[in-house]
């Protein structure tokens, strides 16, 4: 049965610390629990899903039910010659699920070391670091749609990945909620070590494996990253942008020793956090919120700053980056 909490504060679940309240906080671990919430939901009522919290900017109290995933379960559901399908509840900590499946020899995710949140955001973020995606290993979604009733199982294809984006933040953003994802990991992995960084710390802990890998990566992320229970933030604020390659090119003519790669069908990436540095924003701090020192990437509440703090700090950084560089940068947070 679903749990119910009245004026929930949210101060505690949310990475940036922002201070707010939910009127309504729901703690769910199945589909059962899900369709008897829903039959009494009150139409009209708003509701939103809030796994850890470590990618979400609260911008006010919530005046709607926010809905909780409680179910931790990890379990291996097949294995296939080399491959082995496992499914992970929405409420289990992602990092948790690295260090799980690395412990057991079992290969695909490691790269995704030591990123905050639950097992259930993965795919609607579709989280990626170091080379690697969510969606190289999601085999399913299975989440339930209120709006029919039912419980649905999503293939990869289903989800509609993108660079930061899937089908949970388009056509079924606040019309489905995810109960479990099947990862699909292998006992014969190839690492991938593309990133300098991560390949000579590889070679500094002994050479390649699952478990260097995941310590490389996770020292890395520790390094350069603020840790939230020290200082509140929700990781990379802003997604890298996507541009066309002639915009690329013209850009890197200008200013020589930008990063740059190749995002395919004529179109590059660029550094979100180079083109932030270059602006002068790295290190700024503005009242109670500021640019991280080490990356530019990572807004920061110094302490008692509330969303619209946050966002007008973004709105500024983002005008900035414009007017340089004529390129839009994008959120990468959920507003809550």
């Amino acid at each position: 049965m679903y749990t119910i909490e009245e004026n929930k504060p949210l101060l505690g679940l949310n990475s940036f610390r922002i201070a707010a309240t939910a009127r309504r906080f729901v703690g769910f671990c199945g589909g059962d629990d899900l369709k008897a919430f829903f039959a009494d939901l009150p139409a009209g009522e708003p509701w939103y899903v809030l796994g850890g919290g470590n990618n979400v900017l609260p911008t006010g109290d919530y005046d709607g039910t926010i809905l909780h995933p409680l179910c931790r379960d990890i379990a291996v559901e097949r294995r296939e010659g080399d491959t082995v399908s496992v499914r992970v509840g929405a409420g289990v900590e992602w990092d948790d699920f690295v260090a799980w499946a690395v412990q057991r020899g079992l290969g695909g995710v490691e790269n995704l070391s030591a990123i905050p949140g639950y097992a259930g955001a993965a795919p609607v973020q579709n989280i990626g670091a170091y080379g690697a995606e969510a969606k190289d290993t999601v085999e399913c979604v299975e989440c339930y749609l209120p709006d029919e009733r039912r419980i649905v199982s999503l293939s990869a294809e289903a989800c509609r990945f993108g660079y930061r984006d899937s089908v949970f933040k388009r056509e079924l953003r606040g019309r489905a909620v995810i109960l479990s994802v099947v990862f699909r990991l292998s006992s014969r992995p190839r690492f991938a070590l593309r990133y300098g960084d991560v390949a000579s710390r590889v070679r500094e802990l002994g050479g390649e494996s699952l478990e260097n890998i995941r310590r490389a990566v996770t020292d890395i992320r520790q390094e350069k990253l603020p840790d939230p229970a020290v200082l509140g933030n929700a990781g990379s604020f802003f997604k890298n942008p996507v541009v066309s390659c002639a915009l690329a090119e013209k850009l890197a003519r200008e200013y020589p020793g930008m990063p740059c790669y190749e995002a395919g069908d004529g179109l590059s990436k660029l550094a979100a956090g180079w083109l932030i540095d270059r602006c002068g924003w790295k290190g700024r701090r503005e009242g109670a919120v500021g640019v991280h020192e080490r990356q530019a990437l990572v807004l920061v509440n110094y302490g008692g700053a509330s969303g619209a703090d946050v966002l007008a700090l973004a709105g500024k950084i983002r005008s900035d980056v414009r007017e340089r560089f004529g390129v839009s940068i994008d959120m990468e947070v959920n507003l809550l």
